[in-house]
């Protein structure tokens, strides 16, 4: 299984944002953008000159499966936090998220000189915490928001 890391464009942001409508990835995935519009501006203030965000695309295979991106990132003390979705759900359980992580903390790492890194998900969601454990992430706080009770991991870098 070949598994690469590939720029975002329009047309990814449109089939990713499609792609997620899907309730059962939407279980696991909270969505800031609620229209396509909203993904599409999104998109573009990240492809300006010192966005604090970055994000790309993921591929098996040569197909398009999924995203990963970063975000806050933070120049002054730097940290970001990361965030991933394999939304082609035949792909999930499969390990493509986990190789997809490691290599996205390696580039976002340089790129960013970043210390650490942190993430948010469901307590529920026990594949993404699988995932965020075995790239090195550790579990620092749980916590309910909205009514979801939720977890917070970190990685340090440096």
């Amino acid at each position: 299984m070949v598994i690469e890391l590939h720029d975002r464009t329009t047309q990814t942001v449109m089939k990713y944002f499609k792609a997620t409508r899907d309730p059962k990835v939407r279980k696991y995935l909270p969505q800031k953008a609620s229209t396509e519009i909203e993904a599409l501006a999104d998109f573009e203030k990240t492809q300006q000159p010192g966005a604090t965000s970055y994000g790309r695309t993921i591929y098996v295979n040569g197909s398009y499966v999924g995203d990963i991106w970063c975000y806050c990132i933070q120049q002054d003390n730097p940290n970001a936090m990361v965030s991933y979705c394999i939304f082609d759900k035949s792909y999930w359980n499969k390990g493509i998220a986990t190789k997809a992580l490691q290599m996205f903390i390696s580039e976002i790492a340089d790129k960013f000189s970043l210390k650490s890194i942190g993430a948010f998900t469901y307590s529920a969601n026990e594949f993404s915490i699988k995932v965020l454990l075995k790239n090195g992430f550790e579990n620092t706080e749980t916590f309910v928001e909205d009514g979801v009770e939720s977890i917070y991991l970190e990685k340090t870098l440096a």
